[in-house]
């Protein structure tokens, strides 16, 4: 890390940690609890702002929010762990789901990620936004993945580095602060994190991630768990009212400007650049999550009248299920509706019928497998903001063949 690239702002500095063995760390100072925004990003913040508050809305109207959490906190933990270098989909979340199989290392990274934040919101009314919601959230995230040897749930006790590979302390490209600066550090940034500063919420949000990816105070999984905090905190403060904003796909889509913005904050002091794309996220990622939720609650009211006339309770349950997990197998329906094998079958079929599912490619295990395939579009970036899906009207025959 050089010296003179990281010259004193009201961020931090870079200088040399004391000792013999000492070496060039970025050193970051108390968060500003006030920033000036330029004239031209007043425009982003209230586009910002209004698109979160219609995705607010959405969420609120929806009569089973699991409908929506679940796909999008799915979206959310695949495209935050990419990021990061895993190679999952969403497909083959499903997947490895519906088979009972054990996930591969990459798919446990991104249910980890779902199993945290699920925890933290069970946790919203005990313990706020800290250091120790940090510590456990970071416990969970690692537990049995990539970097569970790194000390999981545990403060770095030594140095970190972001770098090259093969590269060290002394030839990283940013070193955070030593270990001894951390308690001072998050004191601060808990801090912020649970006071009214005076700067609109989606600034301090966007500070507050800046500060702790600078700060990096854990030896692994320092980005994913910062991301996690992104909607994390919009939830506590009662902006969203669940996770229902992926602002991860945003960033994952050009991860270099998302570095570079990040950077600008070290190395120059300069926060409106990483402001400015978070906002940007913010605001397109909102109103993605609108459109899908519209074409959400469309698919499964379509596919709630399509079963109506099954003459069953569990046509209008086994949709329920799928509008949840677009793919299925008949053991997965069997354990989840508690219904016999032959009434999966015939429910399938009769479902399939109307249009609602098609059998696919028997599993790895031969098992049987059916798809809603305009469901899975909707929750995959297959989904393009089509005509509204046609369900087939149930012929005579469909009929009773769902009897």
């Amino acid at each position: 890390m050089e010296l003179d690239r990281y010259p004193s702002t009201a961020f931090g500095e870079a200088r040399r940690t004391p000792g013999r063995h000492g070496y060039v760390a970025y050193y970051p100072k108390p968060i500003p609890r006030k920033i000036e925004l330029p004239g031209s990003m007043v425009r982003r913040l209230a586009d910002a702002e209004a698109s979160l508050g219609r995705l607010a809305g959405v969420g609120r109207l929806v009569p089973n929010p699991e409908l929506l959490i679940r796909p999008y906190l799915l979206r959310e933990a695949l495209s935050s762990t990419r990021i990061e270098g895993t190679q999952a989909t969403i497909a083959e979340v499903y997947e490895i789901d519906a088979a009972g199989e054990a996930p591969n290392p990459d798919v446990e990274e991104v249910l980890n990620y779902i199993e945290a934040m699920r925890w933290a919101l069970s946790e919203r009314q005990r313990l706020p936004i800290s250091s120790r919601m940090l510590c456990e959230l970071h416990r969970r995230l690692m537990a049995g993945v990539r970097g569970r040897e790194r000390a999981p749930g545990e403060l770095r006790k030594t140095p970190n580095w972001i770098g090259a590979p093969n590269s060290t302390v002394e030839t990283a490209e940013f070193v955070p602060p030593p270990a001894s600066e951390l308690p001072r550090l998050l004191t601060d940034w808990e801090r912020f994190a649970n006071e009214d500063p005076e700067m609109p919420l989606l600034v301090q949000d966007a500070l507050l991630h800046a500060q702790f990816e600078t700060i990096h105070p854990f030896l692994d999984g320092n980005g994913r768990l910062g991301r996690l905090v992104l909607v994390l905190f919009l939830i506590e403060r009662g902006r969203i009212e669940a996770p229902l904003l992926y602002l991860s796909s945003f960033l994952e889509r050009d991860r270099q400007a998302y570095y570079r913005a990040l950077a600008a904050v070290q190395l120059s002091g300069d926060p409106i650049p990483w402001i400015e794309l978070f906002l940007t996220a913010v605001d397109d990622q909102a109103l993605d999550a609108v459109v899908r939720a519209e074409r959400l609650v469309e698919l499964q009211q379509r596919y709630r009248a399509a079963a109506a006339d099954m003459g069953t309770a569990n046509g209008v349950a086994l949709v329920d299920l799928i509008c949840e997990h677009p793919l299925v197998t008949t053991r997965f329906v069997e354990r989840r509706l508690g219904v016999s094998r032959p009434t999966v079958l015939r429910l399938l079929r009769a479902l399939e019928k109307r249009g609602v599912m098609r059998q696919v490619e028997p599993g790895a295990r031969g098992q049987q497998r059916y798809e809603a395939q305009e469901l899975m579009a909707v929750v995959t970036d297959e989904f393009m903001g089509q005509g509204p899906p046609q369900v087939q009207a149930p012929t005579r025959a469909s009929k009773r063949a769902s009897n």
